[in-house]
């Protein structure tokens, strides 16, 4: 008995020590993270963005960014920002939940919650319509965007989009286990910022393979800020519903009429492009769909000039976005980042989404 007390004693300890650790973590992530943009209330939710008005020399539509999972406003910013500042009005954003902004009071937690708010965030900063460009995650987002505010989308560009229904819908065990009421709060609030830190280099590398990472990409994209407890839970639960709901929403993605330019890699180690973005092109009516060779899962970091023909291309521009994309493999057509140590996502043998 004084055993089993003693043991139990040592994993109560155990689990206080790992919720300090955490806790001071968090404090100390926020320190080096702090906000760069405005606070807007959205529905009850206090939604960090950055808008960055029109100059009088703008040629393009007003863009709205919507970024993927795990991530936060500064992962699509750092790179596109400055080869579109001048050209376009922005607008980049936390999603609920993520980075600086707020879930709200039990708002959000749909993906269709999610593109209502960015909807009514638009109309706070007077964007009337926009491009919009999602990446992994916010793809799903952004096809949702447009069937629920067609009126207010001007264009949609994809960046190996998540969209489709997956062969299993399989996720990695974390999500569903931080998602998960007790067990999941337990999990985030004590091992999920240390062995996230102690792990957070290997899982970047496997996203951008095989193409480098940029120096510095962490940090100076705050990746971070994923691992702080209620934003860990936030991207658990997202990603835990995906599955459902894409298997549901594709259907509808014929009803899309906006332009549509969809760039993914083809060696993508994060989502299944051939399900994905082969899925929007066939659903999508009129969809474009742009193939590059030896690219990852990061087409905003390493094909950002492809991201900006492709903006140009929805916004009326006769881009030739196929040209662009040879372009680019023959920046990356070396690269080998990961090789060996990052497996090839293999698709299992089944159908694509639902016709």
């Amino acid at each position: 008995m004084n055993l089993i007390c003693a043991a139990l004693y040592f994993l109560i300890a155990l689990v206080f020590a790992l919720a300090g650790v955490t806790r001071a973590g968090a404090w100390l992530i926020e320190r080096r993270n702090p906000p760069v943009g405005e606070f807007a209330d959205i529905a009850g939710a206090r939604i960090h963005y950055v808008h960055i008005p029109a100059s009088e020399q703008a040629d393009l539509p007003p863009v709205v960014f919507i970024h993927g999972a795990s991530a936060n406003l500064r992962d699509q910013m750092l790179p596109l920002k400055p080869l579109l500042e001048g050209r376009a009005e922005m607008l980049f954003l936390d999603r609920p939940g993520f980075g600086w902004s707020e879930r709200g009071p039990g708002n959000n937690e749909t993906l269709a919650a999610q593109a209502d708010t960015i909807a009514a965030l638009m109309d706070r900063v007077g964007i009337e319509k926009a491009v919009i460009v999602g990446h992994s995650f916010g793809g799903a987002i952004t096809a949702a965007f447009a069937r629920r505010h067609p009126d207010k989308t001007r264009g949609l560009v994809f960046l190996a989009p998540v969209s489709h229904p997956w062969p299993g819908g399989a996720t990695a065990w974390y999500y569903k286990l931080t998602a998960a009421p007790i067990v999941g709060r337990l999990f985030s609030e004590t091992l999920a910022y240390p062995t996230g830190m102690l792990q957070i280099g290997d899982p970047t590398a496997c996203v951008f393979s095989p193409n480098k990472v940029p120096d510095g990409y962490v940090g100076n994209a705050s990746i971070p800020l994923v691992l702080r407890p209620r934003a860990f839970r936030a991207n658990a639960i997202d990603v835990a519903q995906l599955y459902d709901y894409v298997r549901d929403a594709s259907p509808g993605y014929r009803e899309i009429k906006a332009p549509t330019v969809a760039i993914s890699g083809d060696r993508d180690k994060v989502v299944y492009a051939t399900i994905h973005s082969v899925g929007l092109e066939r659903d999508i009516p009129g969809a474009e769909l742009i193939w590059v060779r030896n690219l990852g899962h990061k087409p905003d970091w390493v094909a950002p000039d492809l991201v900006v023909g492709a903006i140009e291309k929805v916004a009326g521009a006769p881009v030739d976005l196929q040209a662009l994309a040879r372009t680019v493999e023959s920046r990356i057509v070396g690269d080998t980042q990961g090789a060996g140590r990052c497996p090839e996502l293999k698709v299992p043998d089944a159908e694509l989404a639902p016709g």
